[in-house]
């Protein structure tokens, strides 16, 4: 085992029994991630739906779903964000950039918005491993646009199902029209497109003084303030910090 200068015995002993807990992690991650794969096959999708989109010209365009699934890929995986944001929230909108002439109820979840923001540099890799990435919101595609022209997303597909059922048949979207967020995996297979796999830990009941942690594995903001002392703040994510955007 390795040891870091100054060390106490006390400390090394408790690192070599957290490391150990820290390996039955990583363990027990593998076992779950080998369950989804071995998932028997999911339903077909009932209806080509139809997204409003850029076509490759950056011309808006009516996108099929199907149309999401570049050739010789087969996986899709599908962000439905919540835009417009829950009527529920209260967390300040948008100040500056296009987005801030939405009004504040038609603006973006700030925590959707910060996943995404995590996740825009990732899709290109994913893209080049194999894998279609996209980006589904109830509003406007301009308004979908104007996001990522705002916050300097240059990778993922963004489209809108404001003229679809597709969020409220996939449960992204509550009977009263509120967004839910929801991370969605399709696969296309000889018989047409299936659904694959959802996060459905949104829905399950939580565990004692923690939040749902519906994507708790790849939320790389919180999981880097795991490793800290302080561990994760009693805090929440904002469209824009003082008077400069994170980006």
């Amino acid at each position: 085992m390795i040891t870091f200068p100054n060390e106490s015995a006390k400390y090394r002993t408790a690192r070599e029994k957290l490391l150990r807990k820290e390996i039955e992690l990583r363990r027990v991650m593998e076992e779950v991630a080998e369950a989804r794969r071995a998932l028997p096959p999911g339903g077909l999708i009932r209806q080509d739906y139809e997204f409003d989109a850029l076509d490759a010209q950056g011309k808006p365009a009516k996108t099929r779903l199907s149309e999401l699934f570049a050739p010789g890929k087969d996986t899709l995986i599908l962000y439905n964000m919540m835009f417009p944001r829950h009527p529920q929230e209260k967390r300040d909108g948008a100040t500056s950039g296009g987005t801030a002439k939405l009004a504040r109820p038609d603006q973006p979840c700030p925590s959707c918005t910060a996943l995404l923001d995590q996740f825009d540099g990732a899709v290109g890799h994913l893209q080049a491993a194999g894998f279609n990435f996209a980006v589904v919101g109830k509003t406007a595609l301009e308004n979908l646009v104007t996001l990522g022209r705002d916050r300097g997303w240059r990778n993922m597909r963004l489209v809108s199902s404001a003229s679809n059922s597709f969020k409220r048949d996939y449960n992204a979207e509550a009977a009263d029209g509120a967004q839910i967020p929801l991370l969605s995996v399709f696969h296309r297979d000889g018989d047409g497109i299936r659904h694959f796999w959802s996060s459905e830990l949104d829905f399950a009941p939580t565990e004692p003084g923690q939040d749902p942690r519906g994507l708790g594995t790849c939320e790389t903001l919180w999981n880097l303030m795991d490793f800290t002392p302080e561990g994760r703040p009693n805090w929440n994510e904002q469209l824009q910090y003082g008077e400069a955007c994170c980006h």
